[in-house]
């Protein structure tokens, strides 16, 4: 395999991109790409080419996409008000079609743009190939789910045949009903139900900052509590956080929040010495 031809220029060093191939593959990586900044098709279209470079190098890549900017973006054309709980989407029956046509029609456009790049993908959704059972999180909060059941069993045979799973996070729940998840959860769920051994959260901030607002490279998860108890951690980072908590203490080996805004950022995560983001351990 020649690296220098499939690689990018600007990614991480060649020696040290031959020692993680070898240390992952055997191994599964659960990647949730998500966060406001990827209505950005440059940063969408550099994703894609990343995953697209991890799939040809042989690594087994599963990927769970979210879809808020774009989902409000159709909520606002047709005028619909939504309310938040707990920072979760109140979806009712109207909204939840918007909500499952949005997620599927992104679904379709990663598959197809991995396609294009010559790396084969599958739709994973709730009209295709659907792998989450759902139970509703409240009832206060109406079509949203909490995954109770994953068929691994789909995206184990995807990865046999060199296909990448593309999941939207969507799921089933009674009377075969369509449920909204939040895409940090179903991608915890996933990573959880494969034992995968890394779950890596792509957002739109540069990992975890310590009070002087500087990245922490690694961290264990008793110094993330700490962190969340003096309120260095605060707000939207919480759920973010009690996922990736929840993932390692469930036989996940560690999970990175990393920022899908740098060039390369999942390559240097996966492949170089110095990673990219924040590592979380247990």
């Amino acid at each position: 395999m020649d690296l220098k031809k499939l690689l990018p220029e600007n990614g991480p060093p060649i020696e040290e991109v031959s020692k993680y191939i070898e240390k992952y593959k055997d191994e599964i990586i659960v990647i949730k790409y998500g966060g406001n900044v990827f209505i950005d098709r440059n940063i969408f279209d550099n994703f894609i080419t990343d995953i697209s470079i991890l799939n040809k190098l042989g690594l087994s890549i599963v990927v769970v996409h979210g879809g808020g900017p774009r989902i409000k973006r159709e909520l606002d054309k047709s005028n619909i008000q939504t309310k938040f709980i707990r920072g979760l989407r109140v979806t009712d029956k109207s909204i939840i079609n918007i909500v499952e046509s949005v997620l599927i029609d992104f679904n379709e456009d990663i598959v197809s743009s991995l396609e294009k790049k010559s790396s084969r993908a599958l739709s994973i959704n709730t009209k295709k190939n659907n792998i989450i059972t759902v139970v509703p999180e409240s009832k206060e909060l109406g079509f949203v789910g909490i995954p109770s059941k994953i068929n691994i069993e789909i995206i184990k045979d995807a990865i046999k045949k060199n296909i990448i799973p593309i999941i939207s996070p969507l799921g089933l729940g009674g009377e075969n009903k369509t449920y909204n998840i939040n895409g940090d959860i179903a991608a915890g769920a996933i990573a959880k139900s494969l034992k995968s051994r890394r779950l890596l959260l792509m957002t739109n901030v540069r990992g975890v900052l310590n009070n002087k607002k500087k990245l922490i490279e690694e961290i264990s998860s008793s110094e993330i509590l700490d962190m969340i108890d003096k309120e260095i951690i605060t707000e939207g980072m919480i759920p973010k956080i009690n996922t990736c908590l929840d993932a390692i203490n469930n036989g996940v080996a560690a999970v990175g929040i990393i920022d899908g805004r740098e060039k390369h950022s999942l390559l240097f995560e996966i492949f170089s010495d110095k990673g990219s983001g924040t590592l979380i351990r247990k």
